[in-house]
């Protein structure tokens, strides 16, 4: 069994060490983080050694690094892991921008070694139930649709959410990946972007910890509305926003030319998906709780609006089917190219909001192939 070592010992950093009670092949040895107490905290809890980065990077019995350093360190990071003749799982996005990212994917593939990246929330019950309507041709062509992410912003409940406000930051590259990924898995990749973003204020208050009504400055949009085209014709319109105190929409819902469908949260892998047929028809609910990676696990509401009380998460299991992937030797679904062509959209719809015109996207991507139960039973405990 491959040897993990988890570098960035912060809140996401539990719910990977807790994977190993789902996934057969993660094994995570050693932590490590830019603040010893805290490795040596998650290390005690878990039982596992705390090292320091280098350490960490000069440990020739590690072979895959988990990078959940925060989104501006991903690069440094994944760069010199990568450099230590390591594998990469890295949490998203890929890097703040496009050039680091294909600077990684190059280091990758030159040096024949796995790059993974979350979100993997799409090999969910959820998204591969929704894909399978979409394959079998039940809704016809996916002609539009639309998106929602919003909530009042990561000051209401973390202590340090200062990063989420700078460059690197915001509603777009935060939460964006969970449903550009998602889209690219059910429709393939995207063509063009056209957005526009707003930043209400200059500045924003912590709502709670030690630094609580200390204020600190915005430097991003904070609302962000977009249009994205995708190559097989489809437009989907979007709204992140860190400033919406309260909404009633569905997460995700797509119109085909002969139904429609409605998909959960991309943030987990549950969910019930609806669809329906012609004008007036009711709508139809499927379950997805007898799926591998659907059934619900957790019951932890953060009191976002429109999140169900009862999720299902998996997070983990990008980085158990990359370890299969490199044992197969055959290409993984939470891949290199796909976290690069996610972070095109990202990069696109930034530079639409700051030029103000449509802009094309430059990259391209392999659609990832529907995740069979069967495959993922091979994965579970």
């Amino acid at each position: 069994m491959k040897k993990i070592g988890l570098i960035g010992c912060g809140n996401i950093a539990e719910t990977y060490l807790r994977s190993q009670e789902y996934f057969n092949n993660i094994n995570i040895i050693a932590c490590a983080d830019i603040n010893k107490d805290t490795s040596d905290e998650c290390a005690k809890k878990n039982h596992i050694k705390s090292l320091t980065v280098n350490e960490l990077l000069n440990d020739d019995s590690i072979e895959i690094v988990l990078n959940l350093t925060i989104p501006q360190a991903h690069y440094d990071v994944s760069k010199k892991s990568l450099e230590s003749g390591k594998h990469v799982y890295s949490e998203k996005p890929m890097a703040i921008n496009l050039t680091d990212a294909k600077k990684l994917l190059d280091s990758a593939n030159k040096n024949k070694l796995y790059f993974g990246n979350a979100p993997d929330t799409f090999l969910g019950g959820r998204s591969q139930l929704s894909r399978t309507f979409i394959d079998n041709d039940d809704l016809g062509k996916i002609l539009t649709g639309n998106f929602i992410f919003a909530f009042p912003g990561v000051e209401t409940f973390h202590p340090n959410p200062e990063s989420w406000f700078k460059i690197g930051g915001g509603p777009v590259i935060d939460m964006g990946p969970y449903f550009f990924t998602t889209l690219v898995n059910l429709l393939g990749p995207a063509k063009n972007v056209n957005a526009k973003g707003v930043k209400f204020s200059e500045k924003r208050r912590i709502k709670t910890g030690p630094k609580k009504d200390q204020f600190f400055s915005v430097d991003i949009p904070t609302s962000v509305m977009l249009n994205i085209e995708f190559i097989n014709g489809s437009i989907i319109q979007g709204f992140l926003s860190f400033d919406v105190q309260n909404h009633s929409r569905n997460h995700m819902e797509l119109y085909g030319s002969k139904g429609s469908i409605i998909i959960p949260d991309p943030n987990m892998f549950g969910g019930p998906v609806f669809i329906s047929g012609d004008l007036g028809s009711s709508w139809e609910k499927h379950s997805v709780e007898k799926m591998y990676l659907g059934k619900t696990n957790i019951v932890n509401h953060s009191g976002r609006s429109n999140e169900q009380p009862k999720q299902s998460n998996y997070r983990g299991i990008g980085l158990s089917e990359m370890i299969d992937s490199m044992e197969k030797n055959k290409l993984h679904r939470c891949n290199g190219e796909l976290a690069l062509h996610v972070l095109d959209i990202i990069e696109t719809t930034i530079k639409s909001v700051e030029s103000k015109t449509e802009c094309e996207i430059s990259s391209t991507c392999q659609q990832p192939a529907p995740f069979t139960e069967n495959e993922i039973k091979f994965l579970l405990k």
